[in-house]
This record gives structure tokens, sequence and C-alpha cells, in this order.
């Protein structure tokens, strides 16, 4: 069983930091691709930014230049440093992981309050 426990979400004030991380649990030690969606009131799931195994990362233009998206492989954990914080990136922020060694995989976190306040 995959267990994804996000942590970090919070309220912070416009133009400050956050840092979300999600630690995956379970008989999977390494998944292919681990990263965040968020999913604001009355709008779609988006894909907020991904990483691979091999450390290559991929961001929504929203966010480029400010979140971060990292993993530690030996622990099994994927973060997302938050900066420069704006209204619009209040959402709920969802771990989403995958395995691609055969057929495609994915899980899924609970999700963690984001607010910024303007």
């Amino acid at each position: 069983q995959v267990q994804l426990v996000e942590s970090g979400g919070g309220l912070v004030q416009a133009g400050g930091p956050l840092r979300l991380s999600c630690a995956a649990s379970g008989s999977i030690f390494s998944f292919d691709v681990m990263g965040w969606y968020r999913q604001a009131p009355g709008k779609q799931r988006e894909l907020v930014a991904a990483i691979t195994i091999g450390g290559s990362t991929n961001c929504a233009d929203s966010v480029k230049g400010r979140f971060t998206i990292s993993r530690d492989n030996a622990k099994n954990t994927v973060h997302l440093q938050m900066t420069s914080l704006k209204p619009e990136d209040t959402a709920v922020y969802y771990c989403h992981v995958e395995l691609r060694a055969g057929y495609v995989r994915a899980y899924w976190g609970q999700g963690t309050q984001v607010t910024v306040s303007s």
C-alpha cells in the first residue's frame, strides 16, 4: 500500500514563502515521477510541477521562477519550495506520484490547503 503524507500547508502573506513536503511510504521505494497538482475552488485541477527520478523537472508557466520542486530519492520525498506567493496561488495542493515500470500507476495524497492572503 502506498501512502503519501503531505505537510507544510497553511496561511501565508502574499510575497512570502512556503515549503510543501510529501513523503511516500509503503512497499514502493522509488517513483518515476513525483510532483504536485493544485485545485482552487471552482477551477480545474492543474499540474504545478513534477520531477523525474533522474531529476528532470517541469513547472506550470504560472509558477516558473517562483516555485522549485526537488526530491530526495533516499527518503522517497518530494518538496515544493514556493516563494513570492500570490493570492492566485491559493488552492489545495495534492502530492502526485507515478510508477511507469510497465503499466502507469498513479497515487495521490489527501491534499493540503495553501492560503495566500493579500
